[in-house]
């Protein structure tokens, strides 16, 4: 039987092993480009692969479970298996990972008084329910039964939350119990030990996550570790993450990345590339951050990766294998004939033949529920996307201004069907001095002026929950609590969730009332919410892969679904200029693209070109 050990180095049979990692995360990668991703991977020069396991991406509602398609991280593993990559599982509950909410479900929200990352019983409870059903999965693939996986993560860089040793020893327990047998690991920042220690616990060994100084910070991470234990960087960030409104694309010093990646290498310390394929956020399922003020990350996850988001050979790529062949051996580093063909090709300019205004198709896919007060998205059962609020004046009430009291993220108000504002973070709700009400420190005024018995909507929009840090527990989405109108709470709402999954969006496809660009009816109402539809027929090459970038230019914001794939938002701010659309999410013959788009910025067209753009 094959076994994994920590002593002095990693063995794996009785051999010591140089664990020499690359982070993929399959559940940004369309399936059919696993293998090509793996393939890389290998061909670098790296005998292992990483990948977190995100709880809210498998159990996105209480109960419901999701392991097909790209939920399928089984079919992953095996892929990895087969050209003979070691495995590293991170998984659960909580990943960070620049994803929705760090990988936590948001119905956790919806429970009155819960608390997140302790020894909090019904948190337990509901860890050990996902756990009853994802940790069997990973069983088999431990390299003891006949598999690859040589390490488990307990929690992430929980140093940074908290100091519940009794949590992290819960989440131990409870994975031997269900079957893992193979050596634990946590991961937390080395810089200081009351962060390091707190993120450790007995019998795991500790590694670091940083990404530069990896001389200065094995030793000082030595010093906070028990004696003779090998050193692993177990996320070294050879680049980074982008968020909406960065002025260009992040990118790192190679010269830097290439002195610590050889240092590591060199001196037979142990490394896993944070990202070595970053992919993209589909759909709502990108995080943000909080410091100050809410910066969304954007759909894109390139992270200046050795393989850019697109799956290209970079020029980092070829640096560190150069690195890995001068230091390891030309054995280590295979000439693999990459198996997927891929391609990415430019179609040209698109226009839409078809448009659907939201306000007129909002009860055709979605049932309102009725509230006296305001309810939260999670409330409301709902995890991301956007969430409308309708409530009407009274016949002889006019609405003159409002205040509200929590809002997330971002919210667009109209009366009778037109647009009065737009606001976003802290324009939401932030302190005005001297003003009416003092005793709401969160409260704003906001102008209506509307018609007496006006109809009012607030269409909110979730950007993407905190991931990182001590606001998760204040990830509420939405409008939840009450809405002051005229000075005083108004009440008696009708709330419609608009997640725009796929069976909103087919019935919106099938049953929606469509316009075409050349119906006068087209032109009410500009600058409300609205989908558009882009039909055309491509001609594919059989046998390869086309992949195309949807350049966005002249609309606003909102997102885009490709043949009925949601492929993420986007927003004229930058710094992502166009979208990537992975190859299989095309047909030969018939093809459908529609936008959802809020701000009222419209171009009469798309083009579909054959790179990647970002602000410069």
């Amino acid at each position: 039987m094959s076994k994994v050990e920590i002593k002095d180095r990693f063995y794996v049979n009785g051999e010591p092993l140089q664990i020499l990692s690359g982070a993929i995360h399959y559940f940004r990668v369309v399936p059919e480009y696993w293998r090509d991703r793996l393939e890389k991977l290998k061909n670098m020069g790296c005998n292992t692969v990483e990948t977190y396991i995100p709880w809210n991406f498998h159990e996105p509602k209480k109960g419901v479970f999701e392991w097909d398609g790209i939920h399928d991280f089984c079919k992953f593993i095996e892929i990895a298996q087969e050209l003979g990559l070691y495995l590293i599982i991170r998984p659960s509950p909580y990943i960070c990972a620049e994803w929705e909410w760090g990988g936590l479900p948001s119905w956790l929200l919806a429970e009155p008084g819960m608390k997140l990352r302790c020894s909090y019983e019904p948190y337990l409870k509901h860890i050990t329910d996902y756990y009853n059903q994802l940790i069997p999965k990973l069983v088999p693939y431990q390299i003891d039964n006949g598999g690859q996986i040589i390490l488990i993560q307990v929690e992430n860089e929980y140093g940074y939350y908290g100091d519940d040793t009794a949590y992290l020893q819960y989440l131990a327990d409870l994975m031997r119990k269900l079957g893992i047998t193979v050596p634990f690991v946590t991961s937390d920042g080395p810089w200081f030990k009351n962060i390091f220690t707190a993120g450790q616990l007995e019998g795991a060994l500790p590694t670091g996550n940083f990404g530069s100084g990896c001389e200065w910070q094995f030793k000082n991470m030595k010093k906070m570790m028990p004696e003779n234990l090998p050193l692993m960087n177990m996320e070294f960030w050879a680049g980074w993450f982008d968020a909406w409104g960065n002025k260009k694309k992040k990118a790192s010093k190679l010269p830097i990345n290439k002195l610590d990646y050889d240092y590591v290498v060199k001196n037979g310390h142990n490394i896993n590339i944070y990202m070595f394929h970053g992919g993209t956020n589909f759909g709502f399922m990108n995080g943000s951050n909080y410091y100050g003020k809410l910066t969304p990350d954007t759909t894109s996850y390139d992270y200046d990766a050795p393989l850019s988001e697109d799956g290209k050979l970079t020029k980092k790529y070829f640096t560190f294998r150069n690195i890995i062949k001068n230091r390891k051996g030309d054995a280590a580093v295979p000439d693999i004939n990459f198996s997927t063909k891929i391609e990415s090709r430019a179609f040209g300019k698109i226009s839409w033949t078809e448009k659907a205004n939201l306000f007129e198709n909002l009860e055709c896919i979605s049932s309102p529920l009725h509230s006296i007060c305001p309810l939260s998205m999670e409330e409301a059962g709902q995890s991301t996307g956007y969430i409308l609020y309708r409530t009407n004046m009274k016949d002889d009430v006019a609405a003159k201004e409002l205040i509200f009291k929590k809002c997330a993220d971002r919210v667009h108000a109209f009366a009778n069907g037109n647009k009065v504002f737009t606001a976003f973070d802290k324009e939401i709700c932030s302190e005005q001095k001297g003003h009416w009400p003092l005793t709401f420190k969160e409260g704003k005024n906001w102008k209506i002026n509307s018609e007496p018995g006006a109809q009012l909507d607030f269409l909110v929009e979730n950007m993407g929950r905190v991931n990182f840090g001590h606001k998760l527990e204040e990830q509420k989405k939405g409008i939840y609590e009450e809405i002051l109108i005229n000075t005083h709470c108004h009440y008696n709402w009708n709330i419609f969730t608009l997640p725009l999954d796929e069976a909103q969006m087919t019935e919106l496809k099938n049953k929606g009332k469509w316009t075409t660009s050349a119906d006068s009816n087209a032109a009410q109402h500009p600058e409300n919410p609205a989908f558009f539809r882009f039909n055309f027929d491509l001609s594919l090459t059989d046998g390869v892969y086309s992949d195309t970038y949807l350049d966005f230019a002249g609309w606003g914001k909102g997102c885009v679904f490709v043949n009925g794939f949601n492929i993420g938002r986007f927003w004229e701010i930058g710094p992502q200029k166009t979208l990537y659309i992975p190859g299989p999410l095309l047909k030969n013959g018939k093809n459908e693209i529609i936008i959802f788009e809020t701000e009222g910025k419209r171009n009469n067209s798309i083009i579909l070109c054959d790179k990647m753009k970002w602000m410069k």
